[in-house]
């Protein structure tokens, strides 16, 4: 049999790596590098090197079962890595860290404050009223987060100041899109992740030599038919074969096709789409984001005590909203680099950034959620395996590394190519 997969993110590695050592696998892929959001860049300072992640940084000890079960299989090496997360607002000043004591009390000021002692109070209100509504079976899955906090009365220092930019820093939303999740999928993802506990939380890692490391052990044995440069522009299904029109006009013919990349981009390659590919994946959009790494410390909180990993800037305008979550990792406490300038990754606020310390910017798109997106997605199996034509990608699930794994082992199923000591991880949830 011979197939095709369009896209090299986690989710057309994936499908590779294991589909290549019973088929005849050719992948497509449009840019000049492998990865997708896997992303790592090198950079110099003086006659030092560094890997720098821009896109994928992050996974868990607890919440990436497949992921972390692959890189022990391809013998990919990673490191324990701090997960904390800040909060700054330019309107009042307000700062703080809340991985310790210390960082959360980083600006001094915040020991008299009462407002502040009220938001702490109103986060351990909120993780107490959250375990509840799960605990009890509430109807959490035809309502959206923001109708839960007005009808559970949460402080708006809470969601303003705490849960909504977290939500946004995680799935890159804005604060608007955030307050319209679906109230069952964010309880269960942050329930899962030990969001809702003040202790007992996961212990994070990066991968060493930076994320890129993992993606020559899936494609060391069929680099041959990979094809980079190499985007798609049309796609039609026939009744026995696909055929895929390269955008140099080359045609070239398959049993099977398999659309590893974005939703929407593999709406737009079907020439074909049927009512219910349209529907589906016309359902689930996509945020875009504009991501710069830098060197301007200008970004991170003023005191230095409360550096995070992921520290959220809100925004001052009138229609800060709707705007693009501005978040910055700090990738030399991410990635633990010791250098003499600290390397930044900032999302959606570039013109902040002094042009000077700018070193690369890209721009990645994330998945949306809504209840109506869920529902499209709850549909996956009215188009998957239909057609000779699989979809996927990370977007079916939570948007993460584990979710892209997750989705090629579903498609490996199709195919009878997932291997047996996986099937146990991949059913537990």
């Amino acid at each position: 049999m011979k197939i095709a997969i369009v896209g090299s993110g986690i989710s057309g590695l994936v499908a590779g790596h294991f589909l290549a050592k019973k088929f005849d696998v050719h992948l497509f892929e449009k840019n000049d590098y492998l990865g997708g959001h896997t992303h790592t860049v090198d950079e110099k300072i003086g006659a030092s090197h560094y890997y720098i992640d821009t896109g994928f940084i992050v996974f868990n000890d607890r919440t990436y079962p497949r992921f972390k079960k692959l890189l022990n299989e391809i013998d990919v090496q990673w490191r324990d890595t701090e997960m904390s997360f800040s909060v700054q607002d330019p309107k009042t000043g307000l700062e703080y860290n809340g991985h310790t004591l210390a960082t959360l009390f980083a600006q001094k000021r915040n020991l008299l404050r009462p407002s502040f002692y009220q938001l702490l109070f109103g986060i351990v209100r909120f993780n107490r009223l959250a375990k509840q509504a799960l605990e009890q079976g509430e109807d959490v899955d035809h309502q959206t987060l923001g109708e839960f906090l007005r009808e559970k009365r949460i402080n708006k220092r809470v969601s303003e100041l705490y849960l909504l930019p977290m939500i946004s820093a995680i799935w890159s939303s804005t604060l608007a899109e955030a307050e319209q999740f679906p109230l069952g999928f964010f309880l269960r993802f942050f329930n899962h992740h030990g969001l809702l506990n003040i202790a007992d939380r996961p212990q994070w890692h990066t991968l060493i030599g930076g994320s890129r490391a993992y993606i020559p052990a899936l494609t060391q044995q069929w680099q041959d038919n990979i094809h980079l440069q190499c985007g798609i522009a049309r796609i039609e299904r026939q009744q026995e074969q696909v055929m895929l029109v390269t955008e140099q006009g080359e045609e070239q013919y398959f049993d099977e096709v398999i659309l590893a990349c974005h939703s929407d981009q593999a709406l737009r390659l079907l020439a074909d789409a049927s009512a219910d590919e349209k529907d589906i994946l016309g359902r689930i959009g996509y945020q875009p984001n504009d991501v710069v790494l830098h060197t301007d410390t200008a970004l991170l909180p003023k005191r230095k005590a409360a550096w995070a990993s992921w520290n959220y800037r809100l925004r001052e305008a009138e229609d800060a909203q709707q705007q693009p979550s501005s978040v910055t990792y700090n990738m030399n406490i991410l990635q633990g680099i010791e250098a003499s300038e600290t390397f930044c990754v900032t999302l959606n606020n570039t013109q902040a950034i002094d042009p000077a310390k700018i070193r690369q910017r890209f721009q990645y798109d994330h998945p949306s959620y809504s209840i109506d997106s869920f529902r499209a997605r709850e549909q996956r199996q009215q188009i998957c395996g239909k057609n000779h034509t699989h979809f996927c990608g990370a977007y079916w699930y939570s948007g993460f590394h584990e979710d892209g794994v997750r989705s090629a082992m579903d498609v490996l199923e199709r195919f009878d190519a997932l291997p047996a000591c996986y099937e146990a991880v991949h059913h537990a949830e």
